[in-house]
């Protein structure tokens, strides 16, 4: 089955071509960060806008990548939510168009969702059930995946997501307004975990409670706090910074792992990306019994082939009326 999936969540305009879920066939990413480096963020108008830009550009270089024409599609799937409602309007409203006007079923997925099968792209799927750690810039999840269409929430963030933390958090260390995670991450490769002592330590939110919820708005406080002494430099606040939310991503990840007796764990979304998780959770893994599974980076960040794959496992037949945008969907809807 050949789906054309299409992803406007954000500011990335994304369109892909995957089929039987699991093999890529043809991917285009067109952002328009640049435009958003200028203003230190985001603007929802002005992504929407460029979405609007280069929606048609981006499907039909899918197409041509891909040597298929709209005779050879199965299905479109596009992301309904979370994300700027803008954004979102703008992915809906051309799949809804695609859809009516090539006579194919539409099918409406869940952004978040989409995330987890970053990990399905490929031969070797991970087996079920799975723990999932969907951490991102807005969400910081930890969901029990028993199949496909069938999970369970178990904890989330109750105040910010960690990759907001590290935005934020970069921006009180001076590393940049926008994206700053990553320039976080690299500045904090410039110490040695043996060096970071010189910095003290910071709290490690919520690590020693039953929940599998997190919370990250206090370490913004603490390294407010370091950084207002002078004392410190750059790159051991920011390895420390790292260290403190690593510890509890890996930490809380493992305890639902082994607590619930699962095969695989599951990590998607865009601080997937980061090597030190990435690492740490590979260390923990070991020989417990289960696999972990992280996809390339690039299928960390947003992408329509995720979108695609999602669509496969979890066929949602609706009728073209009824798939509107949601902002506020979350992990269980």
């Amino acid at each position: 089955m050949l789906i054309l999936g299409i992803e406007t969540s954000c500011d990335e305009t994304a369109a892909a071509l995957v089929e039987d879920g699991i093999y890529e066939i043809s991917s285009v990413v067109a952002s328009s960060q640049e435009l958003h480096k200028k203003t230190g963020g985001v603007v929802p108008e002005v992504a929407a806008r460029k979405q609007v830009e280069f929606m048609v550009p981006a499907i039909a270089e899918t197409l041509k990548k891909a040597r298929v024409s709209a005779a050879d599609i199965d299905a479109l799937a596009v992301t309904v939510g979370p994300g700027l409602i803008g954004s979102l309007f703008v992915g809906v409203e051309a799949a809804k168009a695609l859809a009516m006007a090539w006579d194919k079923p539409l099918i409406p997925v869940n952004h978040l969702v989409g995330h987890i099968y970053a990990a399905f792209i490929g031969s070797d799927a991970p087996a079920l059930p799975a723990v999932v750690l969907i951490v991102s810039g807005g969400h910081t999840d930890l969901v029990l995946m028993r199949g496909h269409g069938a999970l369970e929430y178990l904890g989330g963030t109750v105040d910010d997501a960690a990759g907001e933390a590290f935005d934020k958090t970069a921006r009180l260390l001076g590393l940049g307004a926008y994206l700053g995670g990553a320039a976080l991450s690299r500045k904090a490769q410039e110490v040695f975990p043996a060096n970071s002592s010189r910095c003290p330590r910071l709290p490690r939110p919520m690590l020693d409670q039953a929940t599998f919820d997190f919370s990250f708005s206090g370490l913004k406080t603490a390294v407010k706090r370091l950084v207002e002494t002078g004392r410190y430099p750059v790159a051991v606040v920011a390895r420390e910074f790292e260290d403190a939310v690593v510890d509890v991503l890996a930490a809380k990840t493992m305890r639902a792992a082994k607590g619930l007796g699962v095969k695989s764990v599951i990590v998607g979304g865009g601080v997937a990306a980061n090597s030190h998780l990435r690492n740490r959770l590979r260390a923990e893994v070991g020989t417990q019994g289960f696999t972990l599974h992280i996809p390339p980076p690039r299928l960390c960040t947003d992408n329509a082939v995720v979108i695609a794959s999602a669509a496969y496992f979890n066929q949602t037949q609706k009728k073209l009326s009824e798939i509107q945008p949601n902002p506020s969907l979350v992990i269980a809807d």
